[in-house]
């Protein structure tokens, strides 16, 4: 077991911003850490690196009591916090010897040649971390994040202001890492998680609300209603669909109708009818299927 937080709580003051927390995360497992600012998010990911120590509660990392924690067990995480803090009048290169010598690490150069080519910083290695995008300042945080090779990896936000490429470079590097370690990742964006995670926990108001493989928590079943988006071939006005017994609502945007039912059962034997009775042609009609962040939205919506 890599991470094993059970019963932990965690006050400021009178504030309560962790409420009996309990969960396992498996070695080589990449999981999502989603909840909404204020949730709890930040304070968890703190305690599992040791910067902050539970109310009450234990955690375990690599085996370890975070409490408990020596430099050899600090060396098992790697950290990139949201705000990635780097001393911007350092070379990339000055700046990853420099990190080495805090980790106390023997023979560094070796290692340090390994992570720049491993994050695709190479072209950049000469530069002052100040003259650098923040793409590029984001892969030196992962980087120093990996110098000590560490087992687990703590990431907070870790594509927060990148542009699209710089998004899609980093989140393979991410992606790259989960093959040999252990990945907690806390985002706002839905499609990573989609894209790397093979387990999400969601939190909300302190609280686990959600905690399972990706797919399975897409497809939890809250009795949502039928949700179809339909082609016709031509435009017909909404209140001829909201005529419809079993129609609750109609959205168009031009000949494109998206039509939700009144209750959970399938509206497109309706909405063939219809257009039969009416001498149309269906396009095409596509059931909406809800998605990560639909639940994530009904989760956290509650109080």
């Amino acid at each position: 077991m890599s991470i094993s937080v059970t019963n932990v709580s965690r006050f400021y003051r009178r504030q309560q911003a962790l409420k009996n927390v309990s969960f396992n995360i498996n070695s080589g497992e990449v999981v999502g850490f989603l909840g909404p600012n204020g949730a709890g998010k930040s304070t968890m990911m703190k305690i599992l690196t040791g910067f902050l120590p539970p109310s009450s509660g234990k955690v375990f990392v690599a085996g370890e009591n975070v409490q408990n924690s020596t430099a050899a067990f600090r060396r098992k995480i790697g950290y990139l916090p949201e705000h990635n803090p780097l001393y911007s009048d350092m070379y990339v290169s000055e700046y990853f010897h420099f990190v080495a010598s805090i980790y106390n690490i023997k023979a560094p150069h070796k290692i340090i040649e390994e992570m720049i080519d491993r994050t695709g910083l190479s072209p950049e290695r000469n530069k002052k971390i100040s003259a650098l995008s923040k793409g590029y300042r984001q892969r030196v945080g992962l980087a120093q994040a990996l110098l000590p090779n560490p087992e687990v990896l703590i990431l907070d936000e870790p594509t927060t202001g990148l542009d699209p490429n710089q998004i899609a470079g980093v989140r393979s590097l991410i992606k790259d890492m989960g093959q040999s370690k252990t990945i907690l990742l806390s985002t706002h964006i839905m499609q990573e998680v989609k894209a790397i995670c093979e387990r999400v926990i969601i939190i909300h108001n302190g609280l686990i609300v959600a905690d399972d493989k990706t797919d399975n928590i897409e497809n939890m079943n809250f009795d949502t209603k039928e949700v179809v988006e339909v082609e016709f071939n031509r435009s017909i006005s909404s209140a001829q669909l909201l005529n419809i017994s079993g129609v609750a609502n109609v959205e168009n945007m031009g000949n494109i109708y998206t039509v939700t039912a009144t209750t959970t059962e399938d509206v497109r034997p309706l909405l063939f009818r219809f257009a039969v009775e009416n001498n149309m042609v269906i396009l095409s009609m596509t059931r909406k299927h809800q998605s990560l962040e639909d639940v994530f939205h009904t989760l956290t919506a509650k109080k």
